[in-house]
């Protein structure tokens, strides 16, 4: 595995496009033009507490991300909950441990956070995938999920 330096930061508003490239990875088949919208949703997600876009910067690059979302909640004593989405890692930049460093980042945020657990769901069928998973500590055994897709408003 080839070293890489990197520095794990939360994202800023100068980060859209790079962002939105770096999710051509993971499923977006492109980077959106900026419109209200899409500001308006941009802003609302860089206002709200809770909301952590975790980056790994390689000189400048964003090489990996996810994101962490902190849930308020009124069981396990009021303690919250973590939700992981939008893992993903540019190809060139792949098992260099960026991805598990954003993941540690977030593990760190629900500590501090005081959450009581961290759900991560993926859809990756892939074993080499789901095993990376493991290995940063979540258990695909324990729960068992559900997805229900809405229908594309647009």
């Amino acid at each position: 595995m080839e070293q890489t330096e990197y520095k794990i930061r939360e994202i800023g508003t100068e980060d859209y496009d790079a962002l939105m490239l770096l999710y051509t990875h993971l499923h977006e088949k492109s980077v959106p033009a900026m419109d209200a919208r899409i500001a308006a949703v941009w802003e609302r997600i860089l206002r709200d507490p809770g909301y952590h876009i975790i980056a790994a910067d390689v000189s400048g690059t964003l090489a990996a991300t996810c994101t962490c979302i902190i849930v308020p909640n009124m069981t396990h004593g009021v303690r919250p909950y973590a939700l992981i989405e939008n893992v993903v890692t540019l190809a060139e930049y792949r098992r260099r441990g960026l991805a598990s460093a954003c993941l540690d980042y977030a593990k760190q945020l629900a500590v501090r956070e005081g959450c009581y657990k961290i759900m991560l769901m993926t859809g990756a069928k892939d074993e080499g995938t789901l095993h990376f998973y493991e290995l940063a500590g979540y258990d695909r055994g324990s729960k068992t999920a559900f997805s229900l897709w809405m229908e594309d408003a647009n």
